[in-house]
């Protein structure tokens, strides 16, 4: 089996930490591709970059369904264009919030997804809502620019633990999830600091997807999730129309 995962940033060093993630809890006869958007922001932090990473995310989507890739993983936090990727697609795709909270669900009757910046929080809390888990999940931001999650030199993983603390110690969360695909690295070592579950949505991803695909599954292609229909789209944005975004 071949899973895809999509880093919808342009940071190729984030792509690495994310394969290697994923790479160690893969079974054996599964193939990780991870690639990196060759368009968008180097970070996404917020709705005006999550808008501005969705077509290269879809190009890389297109381009790895075509090379013959089984299913795919979004791997960013708020689960950046999850839906549209969905309608163009036929394999299953999968967003690495949405399997880092049924993930936690089978684990925890509560539990907190710890994520970078305060302007991330609300997007997440909308997530958790659409996944129908408002009432189990607290999410918390530790104030953590993204790239600074790159530079161990930074405070990031201080900042990462005192928020973790107070989730368990305020919040009463049984587990905890990382909210953001660049703390991939870090779920066993914060584990066992913690003494709690602590659940990276990259990993969590790759084994609903290798669930998915050994029960023969795949997206749903009446309703939401129909392919689009062909139709010219202008100006700058003519390579994303249907018809030319299938031909990558």
């Amino acid at each position: 089996m071949r899973i895809l995962i999509v880093n919808p940033n342009t940071t190729a060093s984030m792509t690495a930490t994310i394969a290697s993630a994923a790479s160690g809890v893969a079974a054996r006869e599964t193939e990780i591709v991870a690639v990196t958007s060759q368009m968008g922001p180097v970070s996404i932090e917020g709705y005006y970059d999550e808008v501005f990473a969705v077509p290269g995310l879809l190009v890389e989507i297109a381009k790895g369904e075509k090379a013959g890739a089984d299913g795919a993983i979004i791997a960013c936090f708020d689960d950046t264009g999850l839906d549209a990727a969905r309608a163009l697609a036929t394999i299953p795709v999968i967003g690495i919030c949405e399997a880092a909270v049924a993930t936690a669900s089978f684990i925890a009757q509560r539990f907190a997804i710890v994520t970078t910046m305060e302007r991330s929080r609300l997007p997440i809390e909308h997530l958790v809502h659409r996944y129908g888990m408002s009432s189990r999940a607290t999410v918390r931001a530790a104030n953590i620019p993204v790239l600074s999650l790159e530079d161990p030199m930074s405070d990031a993983l201080e900042k990462l633990r005192r928020e973790i603390d107070a989730a368990v110690s305020k919040n009463g969360a049984e587990a905890i999830i990382l909210g953001c695909a660049g703390m991939a690295d870090l779920a066993s070592r914060l584990s066992e600091e913690f003494g709690v579950p602590v659940i990276d949505g990259v990993s969590a991803a790759v084994k609903h997807v290798e669930g998915l695909v050994t029960l023969g599954l795949k997206t749903a292609k009446q309703g939401a999730y129909a392919a689009p229909l062909h139709k010219p789209y202008g100006g700058m944005l003519s390579m994303f129309s249907p018809t030319e975004i299938s031909d990558h």
